[in-house]
């Protein structure tokens, strides 16, 4: 799209669903996973709960003289094991599965988003989110799992200090708000600067890949330098913000390294003083010491509660995009007709710039009409809406007769064809690029756009890979234009698609090209006064609206108008291109 193309739409800027929500849209499939998960994670902290009593069984059962007391504490040992072996294996496989469809999710939904997402989220952006992002929401239920478990055993672990001795709950309970605090503290204030980290990455992305695209430019303007610093000037940020997450963690640890050695000294020393006063046996000391641990293993693992940190900001970042709203389809087909489109009363703002003003135009069915204009006259807005790559703010589109937010995707998609200024190229073969349709096919639009020539002097022809061939501005031009022959329909919107050909290719391809779609309604953005000579009429947009609708060459009587193409120099050219 050109400058005048409409970069906003308040159609993306939908509320945001809860935290987790399309998360736990992708997991529903796998409840079965999830759940492995869940008792796998059970299995570990319940055999974690067990093992400091079948500890201090064992120790008094031996010093009791009893050979077989250490056996309970060997089944303990094994299933505490098997739990940690089955959760690993557990969490991998289920986040393994869930990436993968919250990529898949990403990447349809990116693409429903259309025109309009781009806008919001950036080609960087989005790699940054689907590549990172995802991988990190998956994380979301077995880090929350984790973080629940850990809880429950915390809480059965001061249960299990309180049968010790109740004087080792309390000591236990007193330093519990103060962990839960440093905790909390440390999950927001490491959650937001993720979010923060991946931000910037994804600026840096995003401009590294608007770099490549217009590597020509920059390589040719001597321009390498200031775009290398323009690409690495958020490196900065990026590192303040590594640092300041790192820190926040070392500030975390040290607290707790002043805490928790605090609690388990105060702990242990109650305890030896029952053990040596012979109110608790010797293995209650080693239990105490265990549960003690478990009572502030919550807080002790700080890898954890970041890992819960990194999830819960990138399942943000994932639901932002999900929960964007892209433009609905509707539900009724396309009836027969002869391709008649029409604007009514359309109103189309970029930001607080009027674009298209209540404008009406109509299309007649089978015709080629030119649209034209000053820079900024909204001619790519238009030929967007024609086939409805964006809506408009107010007013509707209709292609005979049928408003297009009205249609089926499939109706609308299948009789509105695209030829744009740049196009975008996809496919495995140059065959692969004009279309999915049989080999007759794509050679019959390939000779219509004059493409066939250059085709077949490759050494594969049609099947010669994309990626190897050697395509020029005009050539790529041509097998767009061919793509849009081959896909048929009844409208087809020419966004500038021969600006690269030059005057007698583009004559010739637009002969053939009337020839090809005698009865396609064609709208065609046009910048040269021989394509708008070539039209059977030719619209001309200024302050908003439809200033003209009339033949070029009654148009061409006002001053106003040649101006548009550069006056008798253009006129020249027209008057021999016809």
């Amino acid at each position: 799209m050109s400058e005048d193309q409409r970069p906003d739409t308040s159609s993306v800027g939908a509320p945001r669903h809860a935290l987790g929500s399309a998360v736990l849209r992708a997991a529903a499939p796998h409840w079965g996973l999830a759940g492995l998960v869940s008792v796998t994670s059970l299995l570990t902290v319940g055999s974690l709960l067990v093992l400091p009593y079948a500890l201090a069984a064992a120790v008094d059962g031996v010093l009791a003289g009893r050979p077989t007391a250490g056996e309970p504490l060997l089944v303990v040992l094994v299933a505490a094991g098997l739990g940690d072996s089955l959760g690993q294996l557990a969490d991998g496989w289920y986040q393994a599965t869930v990436t993968a469809d919250l990529r898949a999710a990403l990447i349809r939904h990116a693409l429903a988003l259309g025109v309009p997402g781009m806008s919001k989220f950036t080609a960087g952006d989005l790699l940054g989110r689907l590549s990172g992002s995802a991988a990190d929401a998956a994380a979301l239920l077995p880090a929350a799992v984790s973080a629940v478990t850990q809880t429950i055993a915390s809480v059965l672990a001061f249960v299990a200090l309180g049968l010790i001795s109740p004087l080792l709950a309390v000591v236990l309970a007193l330093g519990v708000p103060f962990g839960a605090l440093l905790a909390r503290s440390f999950v927001r204030d490491s959650s937001q600067l993720v979010t923060g980290y991946q931000e910037t990455i994804n600026v840096i992305a995003s401009r590294l890949i608007d770099a490549l695209a217009g590597i020509r430019t920059i390589r040719a303007s001597g321009t390498a330098g200031y775009e290398a610093n323009r690409i690495t000037e958020p490196l900065t940020r990026l590192g303040e913000l590594g640092h300041a997450l790192w820190r926040r963690q070392a500030q975390a640890q040290w607290r707790v390294g002043l805490l928790v050695p605090a609690i388990m000294l105060t702990v242990l020393a109650v305890t030896g003083y029952g053990v040596l006063n012979w109110h608790l046996a010797p293995g209650q000391l080693l239990a105490a010491t265990g549960y003690a641990t478990l009572g502030f293993g919550f807080l002790a693992n700080a890898q954890g509660q970041l890992a819960l940190a990194r999830a819960r900001a990138n399942t943000a970042r994932v639901t932002e995009v999900l929960a964007s709203v892209s433009m609905p389809a509707g539900t009724r087909p396309l009836p027969p007709g002869d391709g008649r489109l029409e604007f009514r009363g359309v109103t189309v703002r970029a930001g607080d710039r009027l674009v298209l003003d209540r404008l009406d135009l109509s299309v007649p069915a089978g015709r080629s009409v030119a649209v034209v204009g000053g820079s900024g006259a909204g001619k790519s807005t238009l030929a967007a809406l024609a086939g409805r790559l964006i809506d408009p703010d107010a007013g509707e589109v209709a292609l005979d007769g049928v408003p297009l937010a009205a249609l089926t995707a499939a109706s609308l998609r299948s009789a509105v064809a695209y030829a744009s200024e740049r196009p975008s190229l996809f496919g495995a073969t140059l065959a692969d690029a004009i279309g999915p349709a049989s080999a007759e096919t794509v050679a019959a639009a390939a000779r219509a756009a004059h493409a066939d020539g250059f085709i077949i002097r490759l050494p594969a022809g049609y099947q010669t890979p994309l990626a190897q061939a050697p395509l020029s501005g005009g050539e790529a031009q041509r097998l767009g234009l061919a793509r849009a022959i081959a896909h048929g329909g009844r409208l087809v919107v020419l966004d500038d698609a021969t600006s690269s050909l030059d005057t007698v290719t583009e004559r010739l391809v637009s002969a053939a090209l009337a020839e090809a779609m005698p009865d396609r309604t064609r709208l065609i953005v046009a910048h040269r006064a021989a394509t708008a000579a070539r039209a059977d009429l030719v619209a001309w947009l200024a302050d908003g609206g439809v200033r003209a609708l009339a033949p070029h060459a009654e148009l061409w009587r006002d001053p106003d108008y040649r101006d548009l193409f550069g006056g008798p120099v253009a006129a020249a050219a027209a008057a021999g291109s016809r």
